[in-house]
C-alpha cells in the first residue's frame, strides 16, 4: 500500500530519544529549549515556544492577545476543526469567511465582509503548505486595528515572497503531529517576534507558573507543555527539514508535469509563494472520467491511499453551525478536493505508479 503520509524516521530520531530516556529527565527542559532556539532560527524570528500540540498552539497565541468572551474572530471553514476549536476555547466566536477556489485558503476579499465592531482577529491557515495572501490581508487588519494569527500548522519549510511561514503575523503556531512536515508525535510550537506574545505563552502553557519562579502563579494556564522526548524527535527533525521538503516539491513537479487532465485541475502555487507540499490536493470536476469518490475508491482498489481533506466545511457542524449560503466555493471544494500522496518516503517508482493508474482511469 502506498500511504497519503509517512514519518521519515532513522536512526538520529531513535538515538535522540534513547540519550533522553538515559538521561532520566523526561519533562520539559534542556532539549525543549534547544528546540525553541532552532525553530526560531529556522523561521527568522526572536522567540519560539513549544507546546504539547498544534492545537494548545493555538490556543495559547490566542490568549495571548486577550481574545475572549465577546470578541469576534474570522477564519476559514475549510480547515482541521482545532482552528475553530482553540478560538472557542477562549470564549470568542468563530466567523467564517469563503475561501479562494484556486488556493483554497481564506479570501481577504470575504474577510473584509465580517468585519463588525466585535471583531478582534484574524486567524489564517496556510492549507495543504501554501501561505495565504498576506499582503492583502494585512491591509485589512491595518485598516481595521486587528491581530492576524497564522496557523501555520501544515507549512513548515514553506515562504511567501521570500519570508518564512512562521514571521508573517503578529503570532504564528505550528503542528508537530505524526502526519506533518515535521514532527514530534504530538506537538506544537509558537513563534513570534513580539517580547510580551512570547512571555505570556511561556507561562499559560506552564499552568500560569512564573518560569523564573516555581509555585509562583501569575494568572490562569494549562499544562500544554512539551517533554523532552517530543522536542528530540522534532530536534533530529528540523536538521533534515530541507531535504524533505525539496523532495516533496519534486514529487509535486512529477504530478504538475504528468497529470493535465481533462476535468482535474492541479494546485496552483501562488506567485511569490513556495508551497511545502503538506498535501498534494487535485479537484475533480464534472469534466474528468469519473467522480472525486469514483477516483478515490479506484485508487485504492489499486493499493494507493488517497484522503479528502475536507469533506465537512466546519460551518455545518453543530456547534459551529453558520449559513451555508455564505460559502458557495468551500462547499463545492469540499466536494470535489481529493488529495494523492506526497510524502518525501516515496520513491520515483511510486510516483509513476501513482500517475499512471489516475491516468488510466
Amino acid at each position: 500500500m502506498i500511504y497519503i503520509s509517512k514519518p521519515q524516521i532513522d536512526n538520529r530520531e531513535i538515538n535522540a530519544v534513547v540519550e533522553v530516556l538515559k538521561s532520566g529527565k523526561l519533562a520539559q527542559g534542556k532539549k525543549v529549549a534547544l528546540l525553541e532556539n532552532e525553530f526560531s532560527k529556522i523561521c527568522h524570528v526572536k522567540y519560539a515556544v513549544a507546546t504539547n500540540s498544534g492545537t494548545s498552539a493555538l490556543h495559547t497565541a490566542l490568549e495571548s492577545l486577550r481574545i475572549g468572551h465577546g470578541d469576534e474572530v474570522i477564519t476559514t471553514p475549510f480547515t482541521f476543526v482545532a482552528t475553530a476549536n482553540s478560538i472557542l476555547m477562549t470564549g470568542a466566536k468563530p466567523i467564517f469567511a469563503d475561501i479562494e477556489e484556486d488556493t483554497f485558503n481564506i479570501d481577504p476579499s470575504e474577510v473584509e465582509k465580517k468585519i463588525t465592531k466585535k471583531t478582534k482577529a484574524i486567524v489564517v491557515v496556510d492549507l495543504y503548505g501554501q501561505p495565504a495572501d498576506y499582503a492583502r490581508i494585512k491591509k485589512i487588519a491595518r485598516k481595521y486595528g486587528l491581530y492576524i494569527v497564522e496557523d501555520s500548522a501544515q507549512s513548515i519549510g514553506a515562504k511567501y515572497f521570500g519570508k518564512n511561514t512562521g514571521s508573517l503575523a503578529d503570532i504564528a503556531c505550528f503542528s508537530l503531529y505524526a502526519t506533518k512536515n515535521i514532527i514530534s508525535g504530538e506537538g506544537g510550537v509558537i513563534t513570534t517576534n513580539n517580547k510580551s506574545l512570547n512571555d505570556f505563552a511561556r507561562v499559560f502553557r506552564n499552568q500560569g507558573q512564573d518560569e523564573k519562579e516555581r509555585y509562583r502563579y501569575l494568572g490562569l494556564g494549562f499544562n500544554y507543555r512539551m517533554s523532552d522526548l517530543a522536542a528530540a524527535i522534532a530536534i533530529a527533525q528540523l536538521k533534515k527539514l530541507s531535504k524533505l521538503t525539496k523532495r516533496r516539491q519534486e514529487i509535486a513537479e512529477m504530478y504538475n508535469k504528468e497529470l493535465k487532465l481533462k476535468g482535474l485541475i492541479l494546485p496552483l502555487v501562488r506567485k511569490g509563494s513556495v508551497s511545502a507540499y503538506h498535501q498534494y490536493t487535485l479537484r475533480v470536476t464534472e469534466e474528468f472520467s469519473t467522480t472525486r469518490d469514483g477516483l478515490r475508491s479506484y485508487l485504492e482498489k489499486k493499493r494507493i491511499q488517497a484522503n479528502i481533506y475536507y469533506p465537512i466545511p466546519l460551518y455545518k457542524f453543530d456547534h459551529l453551525k453558520q449559513n451555508v449560503d455564505d460559502f458557495p466555493i468551500a462547499e463545492r471544494s469540499s466536494k470535489e478536493v481529493i488529495s494523492i500522496p506526497v510524502h518525501p518516503g516515496l520513491l520515483d517508482k511510486d510516483v509513476e505508479y501513482i500517475i499512471k493508474t489516475i491516468k488510466s482511469i
